[in-house]
């Protein structure tokens, strides 16, 4: 099983793609 730090590791890689991709789309 994965440890607590890993869930929150991926949880924040999730966190900054969410924002990251919205900026990246409305760019041409």
């Amino acid at each position: 099983m994965p440890t607590i730090s890993q869930l929150v590791r991926k949880g924040r890689r999730v966190l900054v793609d969410k924002s990251k991709s919205p900026a990246l789309d409305s760019c041409p």
